[in-house]
């Protein structure tokens, strides 16, 4: 049992679409009201880009998805989820599989996270997607330490035990971003006014983290 990268870019977009109203209001609240439509387009067009020519490769797949985002995705959003797809191709170099186990899974997520903080300059705290891919990276590295210390390990179980922690954080990092101010992106400009209102790149970051269970096979 994997996480299907092919399926887990379609789960996103399908996510995607399906939360872009939501997205888009809590955009209007502090930022420029497009979240939603920036992120329903890029990852349509990710999508149409694997329906026109699906790589073999996990790391192609990524690479590809990490293009199209950025060439599509207007604003802060296009270049950070496209370094995140971006580094996580590189992490898993020539995987000659469509998808990767638990612990090199949780190696390339953390590779993407680390990329996303050195582009966007964010911290945990900040108000930022950080506050949910952060602690869902933790997360799935403590369940790979914790899969890999097992000599006979149900992979299938920590696979899912592993996601479904990385998802639970992702979802309680995005929540907390309600009572934050914002310390990072045009939400700053609002200061304390920030406070009261979830962000939407934490909120678009646990709908990847859900795509990302539901890719599971």
């Amino acid at each position: 049992m994997r996480v299907d990268a092919a399926t887990w870019i379609r789960e996103f977009a399908a996510l995607i679409d399906a939360h872009a109203d939501e997205l888009t209001t809590l955009d209007a609240a502090i930022g420029d009201a497009d979240h939603g439509t920036n992120m329903r387009r890029g990852m349509a067009a990710a999508v149409a880009a694997l329906d026109d020519s699906t790589p073999a490769t996990a790391a192609e797949i990524y690479k590809q998805t990490a293009m199209v985002l950025i060439r599509t995705i207007g604003g802060a959003s296009g270049p950070l989820y496209g370094t995140f797809f971006l580094r996580l191709a590189t992490a898993l170099g020539d995987d000659p599989e469509t998808s990767t186990g638990l612990v090199d899974f949780a190696r390339a997520f953390r590779a993407g996270v680390d990329g996303v903080i050195a582009r966007g300059k964010a911290e945990p705290g900040d108000k930022t997607m950080i506050d949910a891919l952060a602690p869902a990276s933790d997360a799935l590295a403590k369940e790979a330490a914790a899969f890999t210390d097992h000599s006979t390990p149900d992979v299938g179980a920590a696979e899912i035990a592993a996601l479904d922690a990385a998802l639970a954080a992702a979802e309680s990092g995005r929540d907390a971003t309600t009572s934050l101010i914002a310390r990072k992106g045009r939400a700053s400009y609002l200061g304390e006014r920030s406070a009261g209102h979830q962000d939407p790149g934490a909120t678009s970051a646990a709908l990847l983290l859900r795509a990302a269970r539901r890719a599971l096979r």
